[in-house]
């Protein structure tokens, strides 16, 4: 699990230099590049996890991997680096971000709410959309998060982009599969249920690749990468990964509590997103906000384990 860890926060740290060097080379807003490239390499994780769980006949981990982490990328990680800097959103935020985001949330908990399972053709149609919403993106959107200290960005060779891209995104993804195989081996000596370990443990396990990208983006005044990247990576944990492993092989729910109580969990906070864009201060995600989002991803674990 620690070697995991470092594992990580390098290849956060390599992406992030990676995705500005692209965000410079092909004169694209960063919060573009951090919902597709970063998000795409950081989301990897949750897509190898939970294909690989369908595969073995585990549906409840590969469903709970991907709500549990699209919780963690709102609530604890979210609510981790604004607590470090206010980030400031523009209109595009709420126009395009977070409707994108909302939509995929209800279309997965519509696809999976009546018959208990995602099948191959649900498969398609949420790969198809973010396909769709990939091409609207490059194509038309604009900055939607106010950056800092853009005169500190360098612009490296197109090698180094790729190489420190590929690098990054294989340090991610063995970092991730370190720290998953350490953390449900330990789970599964205390017979918690798939589901529980799915939400709480794989989640944090496959999440932390957003964490570390996120915080090094922030600490480096990144905040279009830090924010586009988590935004970006909960569209593409439900349309790309679960649309993804559903085509390959249909998921059945065998926990009811997925679709009871964990992705209720995931629509409030993705909802709650909103609101707080307005309150207390209008368009700043603040240390305020931090907390309300931290303690909104405590009460759900609290809630999953009693």
């Amino acid at each position: 699990m620690l070697v995991g860890f470092v594992l990580l926060v390098i290849g956060g740290n390599w992406l992030l230099k990676s995705a500005v060097g692209f965000s410079l080379r092909l004169n694209i807003p960063k919060i573009i590049i951090g919902m597709t490239i970063v998000s795409f390499a950081t989301s990897a994780p949750e897509l190898i996890v939970s294909l690989n769980a369908a595969l073995n006949n585990h549906a409840d981990i590969a469903l709970g991997n991907v709500i549990g982490s699209n919780i963690v990328n709102l609530g604890l990680v979210l609510g981790l680096i604004v607590l470090i800097s206010t980030i400031s959103v523009k209109d595009g935020f709420y126009k395009t971000d977070w409707p994108v985001m909302m939509i995929s949330s209800i279309m997965l908990y519509l696809f999976i709410a009546f018959d208990g399972e995602l099948q191959r053709y649900e498969g398609i149609i949420m790969f198809s959309s973010l396909i769709i919403f990939l091409i609207y993106l490059l194509k038309f959107q604009k900055p939607a998060i106010v950056d800092e200290l853009p005169e500190d960005d360098v612009e490296l060779p197109l090698y180094k982009n790729i190489l420190l891209l590929a690098l990054g995104g294989l340090a991610l993804w063995g970092g991730s599969e370190l720290l998953v195989e350490g953390a449900v081996g330990l789970a599964i000596s205390f017979n918690i249920s798939e589901r529980i370990i799915g939400v709480t443990v794989v989640s944090i396990g496959t999440s932390v690749p957003e964490l570390a990208a996120s915080l090094i983006a922030m600490l480096k005044k990144e905040k279009a990468i830090s924010m586009g990247n988590l935004i970006g990576s909960n569209v593409f944990n439900i349309l790309a990964v679960l649309g993804l492993t559903s085509i390959i092989t249909p998921i059945k729910v065998l926990d009811v509590g997925l679709i009871s109580n964990d992705i209720v969990w995931m629509l409030v906070i993705s909802f709650i997103i909103l609101p707080l864009n307005f309150m207390p201060v209008k368009m700043k995600f603040t240390w305020k906000e931090g907390l309300i989002l931290l303690g909104i991803y405590i009460a759900f674990i609290i809630n999953t384990f009693i």
